[in-house]
């Protein structure tokens, strides 16, 4: 892999450094949500619906009472309107209603919570809860008859994209390609659990738990539990693997807390491999239709993509990926669409890349099929359709550099010696196809706080509620804070992975990076300027007088003109010894009030298509090999090669 920082270099770090969290990881010292010590800790277990719609009609509980160890257990009738549903997340609706009522929305869901002094006690017990139910008949699929279809909803507020006339474009186009596609459910499987450790002291509640936004989870459950937030405490030091599933409050958070609460003592809730595929949210099953009419010379006249997704039936969860495919190409008449489907179903959610992921699939395999129709090169079809403005808004990209990614990764491939008539490549008993795609993805970033402190021997510790879900957030906070103080990553401590320090947005939409460089960008600028402002009012220091925006901190040492220098010990010393600063960043595009919206749990972000000075996107190709034996069918993907403007890589 190589990277190129590019003309002006990169100010938030650009040099390789060992991942910080490796070591702890690698040796088992890393604490996740289930790994917390607490004292005599009760335990549960999740007792799941076997039918797919309908009620429940009541439980038998005898042999459930009988195991050892049982305490009690959680239902819709125990719990009489304690438990409420999690509060919309990022605008979405929320999950699946839980434990509320007797109703049953879709299979696997949650119907009771079992307690018991053992892990063991509890699954016995849990396995021996009879339930009784009224069934009912369910629609689970699209096909299925009583799903209700209905338009989406934009979290966002916006409408799906359109311009121009074209379906009447399409009619006159010369060369038309109309396909469907569809993309199948998925499932999120991190390899940590769905875990949860909660502890009382008082009226004041502490969750260890996975999260991608421990301020998202902080506000949601104080609202579930209705609860003062300042009494709710999330701690999420590592997430071992998250890909959206741990971004929502999910619903045996609040479950395992009032568990905790009734028995008052600590519990702990993990909940199984296969419990996780209902109880947590997915990517949704798609259905898409494309038209595409083009020119002669391949120059898009009309785009219209449609997309269906599945949900559950009292939420309407979508990922509407049109908003990005609509942007992608250059065309002069547009149309989009998207239905949710309301089935019998658990709740999706986000999932990476939650709308580029299924929908770009549909766009970028259209784009191939045209080619075809085309004999045209795919790369130079998406070559004489490139534009450096959005075909939708009419805004420039804030940068696009999507051929120089095509021709790189061509290069590397070897793309010219493709034979694009189909069967044409073999080796030996393999059949041998080569295939190229774009991709892109919305650039966002977020508001954030930061507490940066410094001390004269050079040592800095920065705190910030940022998540560690696998991507090395230690270790790009540490490097982007040394880089702003001029010392070394190693005399760096960061603090993070507690709702107790100040709030950093949700760990998702590829924003984590930006948003936590950016305010710590901002909170070493702000202990510059402090230390600035005493070096050039005190008469003893060699800046007496000098513009205070003349000087740098580098090499644990504040420079300014003519080289001159001084010890960092003695530039903080005259702000009393220590140094601390509390700084908030609220980005370009984003209102201000969206910070006090942070301190409340909610999302608020400067997002690709959102902006209203420019669209914002990160571009690249992927090139693919892939191999089918003539005789058995097996199939091989041998060869991968992708490139990706991806803006400044802070730990490359």
């Amino acid at each position: 892999m190589a990277y190129d920082a590019g003309q002006g270099g990169n100010p938030f770090g650009g040099q390789p450094h060992r991942r910080i969290d490796g070591a702890a990881k690698v040796t088992g010292a890393a604490r996740y949500g289930s790994d917390e010590p607490v004292a005599n800790p009760a335990y549960a277990y999740l007792v799941t619906s076997s039918i797919a719609r309908g009620r429940v009609a009541g439980f038998g509980l005898a042999e459930a009472r009988a195991v050892a160890g049982f305490i009690d257990i959680l239902t819709h009738e125990s719990l009489a309107g304690e438990y409420r549903t999690p509060p919309p997340f990022g605008g979405h609706d929320g999950q699946t209603t839980t434990l509320e009522s007797d109703q049953v929305w879709h299979d696997g869901q949650i119907v009771g919570v079992v307690l018991a002094e053992s892990f063991e006690a509890a699954r016995e017990a849990a396995h021996k809860v009879v339930v009784r139910y009224t069934a009912e008949t369910p629609s689970a699929t699209f096909d299925s008859a009583g799903v209700s279809v209905e338009p989406h909803k934009s979290p966002m507020g916006a409408e799906d994209p359109r311009k121009g006339d074209a379906a009447g474009a399409f009619a006159t186009a010369p060369v038309k390609i109309d396909a469907r596609y569809s993309t199948p459910a998925q499932h999120h499987n991190p390899i940590e659990l769905f875990a949860t450790t909660c502890v009382w002291e008082g009226p004041k509640l502490t969750v260890y738990e996975a999260s991608q936004f421990m301020w998202g989870m902080k506000n949601a459950l104080a609202k579930q539990l209705a609860m003062d937030p300042d009494n709710v405490r999330v701690v999420s030091r590592f997430v071992g693997g998250a890909f959206g599933s741990k971004g929502a409050t999910r619903p045996q958070t609040a479950l395992c807390a009032i568990a905790a609460r009734r028995l008052n003592r600590p519990v702990k809730l993990v909940v199984t491999r296969d419990q996780g595929f209902t109880t947590a949210t997915f990517r949704a099953e798609t259905r898409q239709h494309v038209q595409l009419g083009a020119a002669p010379d391949g120059r898009l006249v009309s785009f219209s993509h449609e997309g269906w997704e599945v949900t559950s039936r009292p939420s309407g969860y979508n990922v509407a990926g049109v908003d990005t495919t609509a942007r992608m190409y250059a065309c002069p008449n547009i149309t989009t669409a998207v239905s949710v489907v309301h089935a019998d179903r658990n709740t999706p959610g986000f999932q990476r890349a939650p709308a580029e992921t299924p929908y770009m699939f549909g766009l970028e395999c259209a784009m191939d099929e045209l080619a075809y129709a085309l004999a045209m090169d795919p790369i130079e079809l998406r070559r004489v359709n490139d534009t450096q403005v959005d075909p939708v808004s009419g805004l420039r990209f804030s940068s696009r550099s999507l051929m120089a990614c095509f021709d790189q990764a061509a290069e590397r491939f070897g793309w010219k010696a493709r034979n694009p008539k189909p069967g044409s490549m073999r080796d030996g008993d393999w059949l041998i196809g080569w295939g190229c795609a774009a991709s892109c993805y919305p650039t966002n970033i977020g508001p954030g706080a930061a507490r940066l402190s410094l001390t004269p021997d050079g040592k800095a510790t920065i705190d910030l509620a940022a998540h560690e879900i696998g991507t090395g957030a230690y270790t790009t906070v540490a490097i982007a804070t040394a880089r702003g103080l001029g010392l070394p990553v190693e005399a760096v401590t960061v603090r993070m992975g507690d709702s107790d320090l100040p709030p950093i947005p949700v760990a998702g939409g590829s924003n984590n990076a930006a948003s936590t460089a950016h305010v710590a960008h901002k909170a070493c600028a702000e202990v510059l300027a402090r230390i600035a402002a005493a070096a050039v009012a005190a008469t003893d220091s060699p800046f007496h007088g000098v513009d205070p925006k003349t000087l740098t901190l580098e090499n644990g040492a504040l420079i300014g003109p003519g080289n001159k220098s001084e010890p960092l010990q003695r530039a903080v010393g005259r702000l009393g010894g220590r140094l601390e600063v509390y700084a908030e960043n609220i980005p370009e595009g984003v209102q201000p009030e969206a910070m006090a919206g942070l301190y409340k749990g909610q999302l608020a972000m400067a997002r690709g298509s959102g902006r209203k000075d420019v669209t914002a996107y990160a571009f690249g190709a992927q090139f693919v090999e892939v191999r089918v034996h003539a005789r058995t069918r097996e199939m091989r993907a041998p060869r991968i090669v992708s490139a990706f403007a991806a803006g400044n890589i802070i730990n490359p």
